[in-house]
């Protein structure tokens, strides 16, 4: 395949930023451009279009295979909306950070192409220009969006696919743009060859002042084209024993992990990996199908994130599995088993699992499933490091309301069909940070159909005299039985982790006075007695 592309993004003025963004990644056989509009002038639309376009290409290069091209693409798009939609209610308390997007795709033989809000995307082929995409604008008022990336709750994508010939020319544009030329002026400008800069420029020259706005444009011309292999669009079939000593794609599995039976250690030629393969149920369930083809989506792209391991799908697989790298190193479960964790080594695991959750929440996902079981501890030298696995259970923040994960570390809300949030994977953070120094769990035991009745946790300086007053507070905090007295972001708990002296004592709020606010307590024993006293002189004084 040979391409040539151009792409810029002009302001409206010189001297400030466009709030428009663009991006063409390209590999071999097949390219992804992407071009975003900011809606508005505000920094929160700027930024929602930079997000947008350095986030697709990304998240779309890492799908599983399992998937087609137009699914990944649909995938991505819903993930980067309700990034977008979270971050904004998160930040604003409102809807802020939207934008338009196009998408132009090549791969797998076909262009795939995605319209969301009134940017466009026009083929160019035989002299004749073709709009590709619709504008989603109420007819009634030109202006006003009907879709637009960010802008509500829920967002349904839609693709639609082509083949391209070689010649074809292709346009992705902003509003700016193709408001203010005509049909014959783009097609004129892109058979001269006009490059994406000078057609932005020549958009924003021919605009009248009360209608200019941010122009851009990439242009991509498609010299030839080499056949690029399919996907099946038949599923891989998935092996339903699995023993040691079988053999799958020339590694040999060597042992389960746990109770697991779908998680091996493999070896070939002295090396070992990890395969984890579809569950067994999946044969005749296509809903865990897709559940595991998630889950390979979220191990895969997040395997260059430092706290977790390293993911990848062999080609020409003969069954569903993927492969995760062998890190030779105990789970914190395993550990526990011989010895509790020193507070040093407690502090850095809260600092670990807390940024897992800021890397994680980036993408608008939950872990789902924070437990010692899901902890690898190693050491490197003379420091230890943390490692979180099992992404099975991840999803995307306020959309699990079951009791889905372990639960010993649900928290409280999660019995009672609350979502799955922020705060609810905090507690999940304060329940294995007590257990890893206290050796016991806060609130015992839960059975999974059980719905306990929670009552406050002993301090874990009860059980480990070594747990400083402060680290007491953040544990106790974390894992609050009451929801608003819990930590409402990963941040906080970093902050008060990496700075003691400023952690506040815990209390909950059904603690009595003297234990919330001794001070308080001891000024009002006080102002009572001198009362008394008052009124017991007056009363002796009169009788006087």
């Amino acid at each position: 395949m040979k391409i040539r592309s151009t792409s810029h993004a002009l302001p409206r003025d010189d001297g400030r930023p466009s709030s428009d963004a663009v991006a063409v990644t390209t590999w071999t056989g097949g390219f992804l451009a992407a071009l975003a509009d900011g809606a508005g002038t505000a920094p929160a639309a700027r930024e929602a279009a930079e997000h947008a376009v350095s986030q697709i290409a990304t998240h779309y290069r890492s799908h599983p295979l399992g998937w087609t091209a137009g699914k990944a693409l649909r995938e991505t798009v819903r993930l980067i909306h309700r990034t977008l939609w979270n971050e904004s209610n998160a930040r604003f308390g409102r809807v802020e950070m939207v934008c338009t997007l196009v998408v132009a795709l090549y791969d797998e033989g076909f262009l795939t192409y995605l319209g969301i809000g009134d940017s466009r995307i026009y083929l160019l082929r035989g002299g004749e220009l073709q709009q590709l995409t619709r504008d989603d604008i109420d007819p009634e008022e030109p202006l006003r969006l009907l879709r637009a990336l960010g802008a509500t709750e829920a967002l349904t994508a839609t693709t639609a696919k082509l083949s391209l010939e070689p010649g074809d020319v292709l346009l992705l544009c902003s509003d700016g743009i193709h408001h203010h030329l005509t049909d014959e002026a783009i097609t004129l400008a892109l058979q001269s060859g006009t490059s994406a800069r000078h057609l932005a420029k020549e958009a924003r020259d021919a605009s009248p002042d009360e209608t200019r706005d941010d122009c851009a444009a990439i242009r991509i011309d498609i010299d030839s084209l080499e056949w690029t292999a399919r996907r099946e669009d038949h599923q891989l079939p998935i092996p339903e024993k699995l023993a040691a000593g079988q053999k799958h794609d020339g590694w040999a599995l060597l042992r389960s992990f746990g109770a697991n039976d779908r998680c091996w250690l493999a070896e070939r030629e002295g090396c070992r990996q990890v395969m984890k393969f579809a569950p067994l149920e999946a044969i005749d369930q296509p809903a865990l199908i897709e559940a595991f083809l998630k889950e390979t989506w979220n191990a895969i792209r997040f395997s260059s994130e430092p706290p977790f391991v390293k993911a990848w799908e062999p080609v020409g697989r003969s069954s569903l599995y993927y492969n995760q790298e062998f890190v030779d190193a105990p789970g914190l479960a395993t550990l526990l088993k011989q010895r509790r964790l020193q507070v040093d080594e407690a502090v850095q695991l809260g600092h670990f699992l807390a940024g897992a959750g800021i890397r994680l929440l980036r993408h608008d996902l939950l872990h789902g499933d924070i437990k010692p079981e899901n902890i690898l501890i190693g050491s490197a030298y003379d420091s230890i490091f943390y490692k979180l696995i099992d992404l099975g259970s991840c999803c995307e923040v306020f959309s699990r309301q079951s009791r889905a994960g372990t639960a010993s570390y649900l928290a409280p809300e999660r019995f009672h069909n609350a979502p799955i949030s922020e705060r609810t994977e905090i507690f999940s953070i304060g329940i294995t940070l007590y257990e890893a120094l206290t050796g016991q769990l806060p609130f015992g035991a839960i059975e999974r159909f059980q719905t306990p009745v929670f009552r406050d946790a002993k301090p874990p300086s009860t059980l480990n005299p070594l747990v400083p007053p402060w680290l007491d507070a953040v544990i106790l905090r974390a894992c609050a039985i009451e929801a608003d007295e819990r930590y409402s972001h990963f941040s906080e708990v970093l902050f008060d982790l990496s700075n003691p002296r400023a952690v506040r004592p815990w209390h909950p709020a059904r603690a009595p006075l003297i234990e919330r606010h001794p001070v308080l307590f001891w000024k009002c024993v006080a102002f009572l007695f001198a009362a008394i006293a008052l009124y017991l002189a007056i009363r002796l004084a009169t009788r006087g």
